[in-house]
């Protein structure tokens, strides 16, 4: 587990997206009447049944690398993401930076594997770098 998480100023997490909408292809945000706080960090659900999904396993839901780039983490670096720029392989949802013409996701696609496995290592042994 690692100490970074992608939270605002507030400690609400990705920019306040419902995290479980992702899982039906339908990315969007939450409203605070529907807010779980987990592990001292604020996630906003678009409904009451997500919240409660969420409480029940949160640690089914979470993206990877604390809500932070991907294609970043693959590298080393913490970078924010696009909320809406994402993948989910293997149940696992990734998260990708994108900014006009620049987007992670086909650097991803083109070494998901390779790319994954050093994402997960740099995760799990706590050596990724903020940017900016």
């Amino acid at each position: 587990m690692s100490k970074y998480t992608n939270v605002n100023s507030e400690n609400i997490f990705l920019e306040g997206y419902d995290v479980l909408t992702y899982y039906s292809n339908a990315p969007k945000k939450g409203y605070d009447q529907f807010k779980v706080h987990h592990e001292g960090v604020t996630y906003l659900f678009s409904n009451a049944e997500n919240a409660e999904k969420f409480k029940s396993d949160p640690e089914s839901y979470l993206p990877e690398y604390g809500g932070f780039c991907a294609t970043a983490a693959s590298e080393g670096k913490l970078v924010p993401v696009d909320p809406e720029n994402y993948k989910i392989t293997d149940d696992r949802l990734f998260l990708f930076y994108k900014d006009g013409e620049n987007d992670t996701l086909p650097q991803w696609n083109a070494e998901e594997e390779e790319r994954k496995a050093k994402a997960d290592e740099h995760w799990k042994n706590g050596t990724l770098e903020p940017m900016g």
